[in-house]
C-alpha cells in the first residue's frame, strides 16, 4: 500500500473518531437536558396544591372589604395608606381615598410584568395584603386557579391584591378576595401577541420542534393545523393564548354562541380593561377609576425583546395570525370599543394632557435611574439582581444598568422600578425555591 493511501486511511480515520465524539457530546447534552427537564416538569407537578378544602367545613365568607385590614403600622395617624388623593379636587371633585382591593389577572406576553412592577410599589407605598402562590412565582399555571393555590390561605382571610400569573377562575377568586375589589387585565392586538407567545414560548411546545426551517413562525402560519394539537403539551401557548388565560376555551369556533356569552362574562367581572397599545391611557383611566395619583403611575418597560428577534408582520402574515387567533380577536375588537367610549367620557383633551404629563414624569425617571438612558442586552447587565427572566435557550430579553451616581431621593425608587418580577417577588418575602431551581436549570439549557 502506498504512503499516500495510508496518510488517507489515518486522515479518514480521524475524521471518524473527531465525529463520533462529537456525537457522544451532542447525545449526552440531550440526554442531559432531557432528564432535567423532565426532573422540573416532576418538581413542577409535586408543588402543586393537591389537596382540597374539606366541602363539610361551613366556608367564611370574605369581607365585603379589606381597605382596612392592614397591618397594625398602616393604620390611624398621617398614614399614606389612609390619606386621601389630593389629585382628585384638580377639577373641582370632592377628594377621594384609593381603591386598594385589586384583582389583576396577569396576561402573558402584555406588558403585564411592567404593570406587576406597578402594583407591587402601590402595595407598598400602602402597606397592603397579597395573596401570593406558593413556592414559586404563579398559580400553578396551567391549572385553573384554586383559592388553595395561595400561601398561608385559610376562609375569611382578608387580601388586598391577587396579581400573579394564573388561569383565571371567577368563582375561587371571588372566594379570596372581598366584594368591593375591582378586577383589572390587560389585552393585546392578537397578531402581536402570537407572533411575540410563539416565539417566547415554542422551545417548550414540542408541536414546534417538528417544524423545517429557521423562520418556524411563518412555517407554521402556513398551515398551523399541521403543527397544532389542542390535547397537546402546552399547546395553548398556539391558540387564542388570551382566551386560555382569562379561563375560556380556546378551541372554540369563533362563531360558537358560547364565545359571545364568554365576552360578556369577562365584561360583567372586568371594571377595566387594559389596551397594551394604549398603555399610558390605559394608565390614565386607571387613575381616574381608582382614585390614584400620577406618581403611582411610572415605569419603565420590562421584558422587552431585542428587535433582531422580532418576526416582521407583513399583512398576509398578520391576517393569518388574526384568522388563527380569532377568539382573541373577537375578545379584543370587542374591548378595544368599550376603551375608546371611556376615553371619550374621559375626555380627549385632558387625556392627551395626562398622557403627555405621564411621558414626562417617565422620562424625567430615565435620565435619573438608568445609565446610558436605556435597556441593555442580558450579557451587558451589570447587577444579578437585574437581570430578566430569559426563555428557555435564548437570551433575547433586555434588561437594564441601575445609575451608579443617584441621588438618595431617587435611588430606593429607581431601583423598585427596574427590579424584574422575579427578584421583586423575593424582595417582597415570596419563597420562590421551585421557581429558582428551574432557573438553575433553565442557566444550564442557555449556556
Amino acid at each position: 500500500m502506498m504512503l499516500k493511501d495510508l496518510l488517507s486511511i489515518s486522515i479518514d480515520g480521524a475524521m471518524v473518531a473527531k465525529q463520533g465524539r462529537q456525537w457522544r457530546s451532542m447525545c449526552k447534552s440531550l440526554v442531559l437536558g432531557t432528564l432535567l427537564t423532565s426532573c422540573m416538569i416532576l418538581f413542577y407537578c409535586l408543588s402543586s396544591p393537591q389537596f382540597q378544602f374539606n366541602l363539610n367545613v361551613p366556608e367564611v365568607p370574605v369581607p365585603y372589604s379589606c381597605a382596612h385590614h392592614r397591618p397594625a403600622q398602616a393604620r390611624g395617624g398621617s398614614s399614606a395608606a389612609a390619606a386621601p388623593n389630593s389629585n382628585a379636587s384638580e377639577h373641582g371633585e370632592t377628594p377621594c381615598v384609593p381603591k386598594v382591593d385589586l384583582m389583576f389577572m396577569k396576561t402573558h406576553k402584555t406588558a403585564s410584568s411592567t404593570f406587576l412592577n406597578i402594583l407591587f410599589r402601590f402595595g407598598e407605598k400602602q402597606r397592603l395584603k397579597f395573596a401570593f402562590p406558593s413556592s414559586r412565582n404563579d398559580f400553578s399555571y396551567p391549572s385553573s386557579f384554586h383559592r388553595s393555590q395561595v400561601k398561608d390561605y385559610r376562609p375569611g382571610m382578608c387580601f388586598n391584591i391577587i396579581c400573579n400569573h394564573m388561569r383565571f377562575n371567577a368563582t375561587e377568586v371571588a372566594k379570596v378576595l372581598p366584594t368591593d375589589t375591582t378586577y383589572i387585565t390587560i389585552l393585546r392586538d392578537p397578531a402581536e401577541l402570537f407572533e411575540s407567545s410563539f416565539h417566547y414560548f415554542h422551545n417548550v411546545v414540542p408541536l414546534t420542534w417538528k417544524i423545517s426551517g429557521e423562520d418556524k413562525f411563518t412555517e407554521f402560519l402556513k398551515d398551523p393545523g399541521r403543527y397544532y394539537d389542542p390535547d397537546a403539551y402546552n399547546s395553548f401557548y398556539l391558540k387564542n393564548l388570551l382566551f386560555f388565560d382569562l379561563g375560556q376555551d380556546n378551541n372554540l369556533e369563533p362563531d360558537d354562541a358560547r364565545v359571545e356569552t364568554a365576552i360578556r362574562a369577562i365584561a360583567e367581572r372586568f371594571q377595566m380593561v387594559m389596551l397594551v397599545e394604549h398603555f399610558e391611557e390605559s394608565l390614565i383611566l386607571l387613575k381616574d377609576a381608582l382614585c390614584w395619583e400620577m406618581d403611582d403611575l411610572l415605569f419603565f418597560k420590562l421584558n422587552a425583546r431585542k428587535d433582531s428577534t422580532v418576526s416582521k408582520l407583513t399583512p398576509q402574515l398578520r391576517t393569518k395570525a388574526l384568522e388563527w387567533n380569532g377568539l382573541d380577536w373577537k375578545l379584543y375588537r370587542h374591548f378595544n370599543t368599550t376603551f375608546w367610549r371611556k376615553v371619550d367620557v374621559y375626555g380627549r383633551e385632558r387625556m392627551a394632557r395626562d398622557v403627555a404629563e405621564l411621558r414626562r414624569r417617565n422620562a424625567e425617571m430615565v435620565n435619573i435611574c438608568i445609565e446610558g438612558g436605556q435597556a441593555v442586552d442580558a450579557g451587558s447587565i451589570e447587577e444579578s439582581s437585574m437581570q430578566p427572566w430569559q426563555p428557555i435557550g435564548e437570551k433575547n430579553i433586555l434588561g437594564y444598568n441601575l445609575k451608579k451616581n443617584v441621588d438618595k431621593k431617587h435611588r430606593k425608587l429607581c431601583h423598585k422600578m427596574l427590579t424584574p418580577e422575579i427578584q421583586y417577588l423575593s424582595d417582597l418575602g415570596v419563597n420562590l425555591w421551585l421557581t429558582k431551581l428551574w432557573g438553575r436549570v433553565r442557566e444550564i439549557i442557555n449556556w
